[in-house]
């Protein structure tokens, strides 16, 4: 009898024109055969090079754009996006450079965050992403939020973890990185070769968190052997050149959330020495109306604390983008 009033139920949602004109698949409907939803693993061309990218959930529900930080890769999704593709079109890429996607030569091909920017640009276009919420960390929060000044009028709300946009977020751990930004000699530009090394990856997925135990060694593991690729250290120490670049846009960036107001919820690892928590705090100078969330937790804070982010992120999208 319950097996029969489930299938009926289903049944109804599917045909009933309110469920058709919803944006978003209802929390309490109940659908067979997608309890459990399905990640695909794609590949496009944008100006020649094979970009991979995980997309998942109904075509025609709200989108959700994951930029992932260094140096890892959408890889860094996998847990968050089955928790959130029964309601929303996940699509997570991976930059040039990075995870599955196409390594050019650096000699043969521009890394710096406006190219990756105009990337991650045409595969919204290519996908038919014309609107999107944007969870952003590390890196992808420069991509993000130079993609937000291309076109303010897509982004629908924005999810923060360990992305900067302040100077008050560029602590001791930047000190040699902006050296070589003043003065890009082939010994300052050395002199980060530690950041590509398995120490630091390890580092940065363990350093600060709660429980060990909670990381699984995969994270170092893979990203290590994208990072040891021949010609990958050049990729990375072209990008942390570049990162300086970003810093001049932070009045714009700061002047876009003033001015559009966008949904914003952020979840910052406090204990991150990379992007510390002092970067957190001055967003709400200029989104008084974000929600904060400070978790214990380190740099990869999805690893950690999944179990607590993945609700306070649902029922953010929930509130801000279904209602």
């Amino acid at each position: 009898m319950k097996k029969h009033l489930l299938a009926t139920v289903a049944f109804v949602l599917a045909i009933s024109p309110m469920a058709a004109e919803a944006r978003c698949v209802p929390n309490n409907a109940v659908i067979a055969g997608t309890a459990v939803p399905v990640i695909q693993y794609k590949h496009t061309t944008i100006d020649g090079v094979n970009v991979f990218y995980r997309e998942a959930g109904p075509k025609d529900a709200p989108v959700l754009l994951l930029l992932h930080g260094f140096p890892t890769s959408s890889h860094m999704f996998r847990n968050l996006i089955p928790l959130l593709a029964d309601r929303y079109r996940v699509i997570a890429p991976d930059y040039p450079g990075y995870g599955q996607s196409d390594a050019p030569d650096h000699t043969k091909f521009s890394y710096t965050f406006a190219n990756l920017t105009n990337i991650v640009d045409k595969l919204t276009e290519k996908v038919g992403a014309d609107r999107y919420s944007m969870y952003v960390m590390d890196y992808g929060a420069p991509i993000g939020y130079r993609l937000a000044l291309k076109h303010p009028e897509r982004v629908e709300s924005l999810i923060v973890q360990n992305g900067n946009a302040y100077t008050e977020g560029l602590a001791a751990f930047w000190d040699p990185i902006k050296a070589y930004w003043a003065e890009k000699t082939p010994k300052r530009r050395e002199a980060l070769s530690g950041l590509v090394t398995l120490e630091t990856t390890k580092f940065q997925y363990t350093d600060g968190m709660t429980d060990v135990a909670h990381i699984s060694p995969d994270n170092w593991i893979v990203d290590q052997a994208l990072l040891d690729r021949p010609g990958n250290k050049d990729i990375q120490l072209d990008l942390l050149g570049d990162y300086g670049s970003n810093v001049p846009l932070y009045p714009q960036f700061q002047a876009y959330f003033r001015d559009r107001q966008p949904p914003t919820l952020i979840v910052w690892g406090k204990n991150d020495k990379i992007f510390p928590e002092s970067g957190a705090h001055p967003y709400l100078r200029d989104l008084p109306n974000a929600e904060m969330h400070i978790l214990d937790s380190g740099h990869f804070a999805l690893e950690d604390k999944l179990d607590v982010m993945a609700p306070l992120i649902r029922d953010f999208l929930d509130r801000k983008i279904c209602n």
